[in-house]
Order: structure tokens, then sequence, then C-alpha cells
């Protein structure tokens, strides 16, 4: 379109939709191990505490940010089973110092339940007999400890991408990252299929609860898993899968080597700066037994002849979800050495758990990736059509 002066007419302001790349550039995924390092540090935190009010906040920063950040995935519908999961071990925790006792010292006794008597060489066990307040407060205070890392976990598996987690890995962990993907990745694909099936059922009139419709749904879902793992095994012969190169057997013994005496030098450090007696020698022994590992995954990765296709980067928002967690991991183990008896409320005798105001607010760092991390890419809407 010109102008009465013959010149072409100026362009207005551009009304149409953003550049794909400026789109693809905004939805861009974080890097998975970026995700599992937070996960993993909120569940590092959960162990630090007994604290049930620190324990229900960590719970629930993982539960905004996977809310926030969640993408619509099959694995990352798995969040709600993993809550369940947690919440189911919090009951058999309690139902078991219910009927089998606990060491713990109880004076205020709730119930008083059967008691069978038991022969003598199993001492120290019972079955029934008084339930006392203090021993089912302390069994909650533990369970809670456990669900939460159970959360832990079932947010890294909503947030995280396992293929492009496995993309990630350096080639010395390739073979053994395969396995555990797979592993990761069946309770999500079950999950999804049982939850496709139930409503198949349903809208074909059939039941679809009880013990006939978990009867009638677990043979299609078994089924379906073996079709999954005979056409993954027909696409990694396909794709060369499990074929190295050749390297000097030198090479393939100070691999062995550095590996097995860098594990061997994690765990003696683990094990000092876990102990009082080795304060002094676990972390100087830890960081050299990860040097020498890390050496030998190096070594080890020259077998491998894999290439990797769009490789994820490890951007700022990355190193700042990381950071994050850590930063949460960090404040709770440094609070539980300086102030115990905020992080550990005591059971006997009875006190009420107060919230510690300096580890809430380090917990709430646990918040930054539902700001930082990219929103989840939308998903595709079906195209309309035209009347």
């Amino acid at each position: 379109m010109t102008d009465p002066r013959g010149g072409r007419a100026a362009a207005g302001p551009a009304s149409g939709p953003p550049p794909p790349h400026r789109h693809r550039a905004r939805h861009a995924p974080l890097h998975p191990g970026a995700w599992w390092l937070w996960a993993a540090s909120l569940g590092v935190a959960a162990t630090r505490t007994t604290n049930p009010l620190l324990l229900a906040l960590l719970t629930a920063v993982s539960a905004y940010v996977v809310a926030a950040r969640r993408p619509d995935t099959p694995w990352s519908r798995s969040y709600g089973a993993f809550v369940k999961l947690a919440l189911a071990v919090l009951v058999v925790r309690l139902a078991f110092t219910v009927v089998l006792g606990s060491p713990v010292p109880g004076t205020r006794v709730l119930l008083s339940l059967p008691e069978v008597p038991l022969p003598g060489w199993a001492q120290g066990i019972r079955l029934g007999g008084d339930v006392a307040l203090e021993p089912l407060v302390f069994a909650l205070y533990d369970g809670l400890k456990l669900a939460t890392l159970l959360v832990c976990v079932g947010a890294a598996n909503a947030l995280a991408n396992p293929s492009r987690l496995l993309k990630s890995l350096p080639g010395a962990l390739y073979e053994t990252g395969v396995a555990v993907v797979v592993a990761l990745t069946f309770a999500p694909n079950l999950i999804a299929d049982v939850q496709r099936l139930r409503a198949a059922r349903r809208l074909r009139g059939r039941p679809d609860r009880g013990l006939k419709g978990l009867l009638q749904v677990a043979l299609p879902v078994l089924e379906g898993a073996l079709e999954r793992s005979v056409a993954l095994a027909a696409a990694m012969d396909s794709r060369g899968y499990g074929r190295t190169a050749r390297v000097p057997a030198g090479v393939r013994r100070t691999t062995a080597a550095l590996t097995l005496g860098g594990l061997l030098g994690v765990c003696a450090g683990t094990y000092g700066t876990l102990t009082a007696e080795g304060g002094t020698y676990g972390m100087p022994v830890l960081l050299a037994g990860v040097a020498t590992a890390l050496a030998g995954l190096w070594l080890g990765g020259r077998r491998s002849l894999r290439t990797r296709y769009r490789p994820d980067r490890w951007d700022a928002r990355a190193w700042l979800v990381a950071a994050s967690g850590a930063a949460v991991a960090a404040a709770l183990a440094l609070a539980a050495v300086r102030d115990p008896a905020a992080l550990h409320p005591g059971v006997v005798p009875l006190t009420a758990p107060t919230l510690p105001l300096r580890p809430a607010a380090a917990v709430l760092l646990g918040l930054l990736p539902a700001v930082v991390a990219p929103a989840p890419a939308p998903s595709p809407q079906p195209p309309r059509e035209q009347s």
C-alpha cells in the first residue's frame, strides 16, 4: 500500500502472533538435573528435622512449585500418587506403633488394647497393650519426615523429563542411567494406563472400582507394560545400544580402580562426617573420594560412542533453581546444629512444636523456581472447524 506521494506507507505495529523462536525461548524447558538437585535438597532438609510445622512447610513449598511449573505430560501426573503413598506410609507408621508398641516411654495412656502373650525369645516386642500419647507423637513426627521425603521425590518426577535427564548423563553412566530412567518412568506410565482404562470402563458403563474392577484392569495394564518393554528393546537395538569403543587394557583397569576407590572414599567420608570421631578427616576424605570417582567416570566416558542431539543447556535459571534448594538444605543443617531443640520438638516430656522463624524463612527460598523457572508450554489446541 502506498501513500499519495507514491512512497510506501509506514508500517504500523505488528499485531500478529509472536515469532516462533521467541515462543520457544520463553518456554524453553529447564535442565532436568536442576529439578532433581532442587528436590533432593528439599529432601535432605526434611531429614534434618522432625518439626511437623517445618515438614508441612517443605511439603507446601514443593506442592506450590509443582502446581506452578508442572507440564502437561504423562509423567507429571504421578505427583498425586506419590502424595497418596506418603499418606499411606504415615498411616502404616502410626498403625505399627499402636499394634506393636514403641521403645519411647509414655505416661498419658489413650486406650488399652487386648495384649497377646508372646514367648520369652520375643522380648521387646508386644502385640496390643496400652497405647500412650508420647509414642504416637514420636511415630507421627518420624512418619512425617519420610512422607515429606517421598513428596519431594514425587515433585522431581513430576517436573523433570526422564528422557532428557538420560540424555544429560555422562557417557560412563549411560547404561546405568537407562535402567534408572526405565524404573522411574514405570510408575507414571502405570498410573496413566490405569487412569485411561478406568475412564474407558466408566464410559462403557462397566464397574471400575472394587476387586472386580481391579482384576479386569490389571491384565490390560500388564499387557501394555510388556508391549512398551518390547518396543523399547527394539528401539535400543536399532540404535546400537551398548556399542563401545576399543580402549587399552591399562585405561580400563585405571578406570575401574579410580571408580571403586572413589566410591569407597565417598562411603568412608560420609561415615566420618556423620560421626563425632571422624569429624576431622570426614570431609577431606569425602571430597577426595568425589574427585576420584569423577575422574573414573571421565575416563569411562571414553568408551561410549554416543552423541547428543540438541543437548540441554545448564543456564542461569538452572543455577538459581539448584542453588535455592541447596540453600534450604544448608540452612536447616546449620539450624539443626545451632538450635536442635527447635528442629526436634521434645516428646518425653511432650512439648508443643513451635515454628522457628529463621529456618522457616530459609524454607521459603525453595519457592524461587516458581518464579525463575520457565512456565510450561501451553498444550496445543485442536483446530476449530470452519462453519
